[in-house]
C-alpha cells in the first residue's frame, strides 16, 4: 500500500441547485463586463475623433473602413470578463460525498438475537423493532464510533468499534437467532464482553454500553447487578433498552415450510413477557439510564442521554457536498483571452484593420501571471517525490512538513509510511501505531496495515530475537484489518505469509499440513514480494482457517447448548 492517495469521491445521481461560495462576488459578473465594453467604447470614441481632424465622416468611410472584428473583439472580452466574474463566485454543483469533522463518543450497542426477540407482539417483531430503533441512533450520531454485539446465551462481537455506516447496517440486516450459536439469554455475559470492548479501544472519547433487550435472561439479578457495577466502575455509561409487551406473545418458528409456536421440554406452547426488573436493576447498579419498552422515541431518548458524554474530534466520511466548478468557467476565459491575443499580434493582410492602443486582454492575462509564477514554484510534492522513487527525498520532505508544525494524521502516516519505504522498520511501525491510536477512517485502517507490514518485516528478518512478538503483531493487525475490509486481497495475502511464518503450536491438533510443511513453504515463498502468496494458495489457506475456526467454535457451542433452567429462548 502507497502513500495516502487524495480521496476521490463519486458523484451523486441527484443533480443539486447552484450553490455559490461567494455570492456578493456575482456583481463582478456586471461590473466586469460592462467596464470591458466602457473601456472598447472609449477607445473607438477617441479613435473617431482623432481620424476626425484629417477628414469629413464620409470621406473617412472610404478612407479608413472600421474593421470588421472589432465588435467581435469586443464581444470576446466582454464574455471572458463574464466567465471571470461567474467563476471569482465560486459555484459548487453536482454532490460528492466527502470528509467532514465531528465529535463522537465510543458506543458499543449489544442486541438481543434470542428467539423471545422473535415475538409479535411489536410489529412486526421485538428484532425488527430494535434493528429501526438502531439505524436511527446511527443516523442521529454519525461521528460516534460503534460496536456491534448480538447475544442470546453467549456473547458475539460483529463488528469493532468503526464509523463505517456500510459494515454496521451489513450485520444489523443479517442479524436474526441463527447468528448466536448458544440458545437462551444472558445479559450479565453481555455486559461483560460489551465492557471488555470498550476498555480495548484507544482513543480519548467517553464510552458507552446500550443494551437492547426483551429483559428475559436465565441470569440471577446478582450476576446482572454485578456486571453492570463493574461496567460502571470502569467509567462506561450503561443504557438498558426495553422491547415487547408485558402481556407478552408465543413465539413464531419454521419448521420447513410450516410456522408454528414454540414449545417447551414438555409440549407446552412458550409465551415470553418483556421484563423491565432485570433491566432496572442493571442501569441502577451501574448509574446509568433505563428506557421502558413502553417510551416513545427510543433512540432520542438514548441519544439525550448520552449527550454529556467526553467526545472526540474526528472525521469522516458521510458527508454530501457541492463539488467546486469554478474551472468550467476559469478555463474557458483564459481561452478567450490567448485568442484574442494571438488574433491581436498575428501578421495582418489588411494592417489599416490592426486595432491600435494597449489591449485589454494582455492586460488580463498579465493579471493571471503571478498565480502561474506561485504555482510553479512551489516545492515538490513529497507524494510524487515517494512515486518516482526518490524516497529519501520523500522522507525529508515530509519531516519538514513536521517540523513546520504539520501534525496531521495524513501526513504523520505519509511521513511513516515514507520511512517504512526507506526500511527503518522499527520508527515507521512506532509512527503508524501513533497514528492508528489518534485517527479515524481511511487514515486509521491504511496505519494499521502498514503498521502490520513493518512488523511483518521485523519478524522475518533473520536472526532477530523479537521475531514471534512481531510477527505475532503483524497477525493482529491483519486480523483487525480485514474485519473492516474483508475483501482486500493484499491484506489477505500478507496475513496468510504471517501465519506461515507462525511457529508451530505443541500439541498438534487437526487443520491438516504440518508446521514442517508450512516452513518449507514459506522458504519457496521468500523470492517473492511482501504479497508472498498467489490468490489461489491465499484463498486455500484462508478457506482452511475459515474452516478450522468454524468447527472450534462449534465444539464449543456444543459444549453449552442448553442454557441454565432449561430455557432456550
Amino acid at each position: 500500500m502507497n502513500l495516502l492517495a487524495p480521496l476521490t469521491v463519486p458523484l451523486g445521481d441527484n443533480v443539486p441547485p447552484l450553490v455559490l461560495d461567494a455570492p456578493w462576488l456575482l456583481v463582478l459578473a456586471v461590473i466586469l463586463p460592462w467596464a470591458v465594453w466602457w473601456l472598447r467604447r472609449q477607445r473607438r470614441v477617441q479613435r473617431t475623433q482623432r481620424l476626425a481632424r484629417f477628414a469629413e465622416p464620409e470621406a473617412l468611410q472610404r478612407l479608413v473602413p472600421q474593421a470588421a472584428g472589432d465588435r467581435r473583439r469586443t464581444w470576446r472580452l466582454v464574455l471572458a470578463a463574464v466567465c471571470i466574474g461567474l467563476a471569482m463566485a465560486g459555484p459548487r454543483w453536482g454532490l460528492a460525498s466527502g470528509p467532514v469533522s465531528a465529535r463522537g463518543i465510543d458506543m458499543a450497542i449489544a442486541l438481543d438475537a434470542s428467539l423471545s426477540m422473535m415475538a409479535p407482539d411489536e410489529k412486526p417483531n421485538r428484532l425488527e423493532r430494535m434493528k429501526q430503533e438502531v439505524r436511527r441512533l446511527r443516523a442521529m450520531s454519525q461521528a460516534d464510533r460503534v460496536a456491534l454485539m448480538a447475544f442470546a446465551g453467549r456473547s458475539y462481537i460483529l463488528t469493532p468499534l468503526t464509523s463505517d455506516d456500510g459494515a454496521i447496517e451489513l450485520f444489523l440486516e443479517n442479524l436474526d437467532p441463527s447468528v448466536v450459536g448458544q440458545a437462551g439469554s444472558s445479559l450479565a455475559r453481555a455486559l461483560r464482553q460489551g465492557t471488555e470492548l470498550l476498555l480495548a479501544s484507544d482513543g480519548s472519547a467517553d464510552r458507552a454500553l446500550v443494551l437492547m433487550t426483551d429483559g428475559e435472561s436465565f441470569d440471577t439479578a446478582e450476576d446482572v447487578e454485578t456486571a453492570a457495577r463493574e461496567a460502571g466502575a470502569k467509567g462506561i455509561s450503561v443504557v438498558t433498552v426495553g422491547f415487547g409487551t408485558t402481556a407478552g406473545s408465543t413465539i413464531p418458528v419454521r419448521d420447513g415450510s410450516v410456522v408454528k409456536n414454540k414449545v417447551d421440554d414438555e409440549g407446552n406452547v412458550v409465551v415470553t413477557r418483556y421484563s423491565p426488573t432485570l433491566l432496572e436493576q442493571a442501569a441502577t447498579a451501574a448509574n446509568g439510564t433505563f428506557i421502558p419498552a413502553e417510551a416513545s422515541d427510543k433512540a432520542s431518548r438514548i441519544r439525550a442521554t448520552l449527550r454529556t458524554l467526553r467526545t472526540a474530534r474526528r472525521s469522516i466520511d458521510t458527508r454530501e457536498d457541492h463539488v467546486p466548478r469554478f474551472l468550467w468557467l476559469l478555463v474557458p476565459a483564459l481561452l478567450l483571452l490567448c485568442w484574442d491575443t494571438w488574433r491581436l499580434v498575428m501578421p495582418r493582410r489588411h494592417p489599416a484593420r490592426q486595432p491600435a492602443g494597449a489591449p485589454v486582454s494582455t492586460l488580463m492575462l498579465l493579471a493571471l501571471i503571478p498565480s502561474v509564477g506561485v504555482a510553479c514554484s512551489r516545492e515538490p510534492d513529497p507524494a510524487a517525490l515517494f512515486a518516482e522513487g526518490r524516497v529519501a527525498e520523500a522522507v525529508a520532505a515530509y519531516r519538514a512538513l513536521v517540523a513546520q508544525g504539520d501534525s496531521s494524521a495524513r501526513t504523520l502516516y505519509n511521513l511513516g509510511s515514507a520511512v517504512l519505504g526507506a526500511d527503518s522498520l522499527a520508527e515507521a511501525q512506532a509512527l503508524l501505531d501513533a497514528v492508528r491510536k489518534n485517527s479515524e477512517g481511511d487514515v486509521r485502517a491504511r496505519a494499521r496495515f502498514n503498521a502490520g507490514l513493518a512488523a511483518l518485516k521485523q519478524g522475518r528478518l533473520p536472526d532477530n530475537p523479537d521475531a514471534d512478538q512481531q510477527l505475532a503483531a503483524a497477525r493482529a493487525a491483519y486480523r483487525a484489518f480485514l474485519t473492516e475490509r474483508p475483501g482486500y486481497a493484499d491484506a489477505k495475502w500478507t496475513y496468510e505469509l504471517a501465519l506461515r511464518k507462525q511457529p508451530p503450536q505443541s500439541g498438534g491438533g487437526g487443520g491438516g499440513g504440518g508446521g514442517g510443511n508450512n516452513q518449507n513453504n514459506d522458504q519457496q515463498q521468500e523470492p517473492q514480494s511482501d504479497g508472498g502468496l498467489d490468490q489461489r494458495q491465499a484463498d486455500a489457506l484462508l478457506n482452511s482457517a475459515a474452516r478450522e475456526e468454524k468447527d472450534v467454535q462449534g465444539r464449543k457451542q456444543r459444549q453449552g447448548r442448553v442454557p441454565p433452567g432449561g430455557k432456550d429462548w
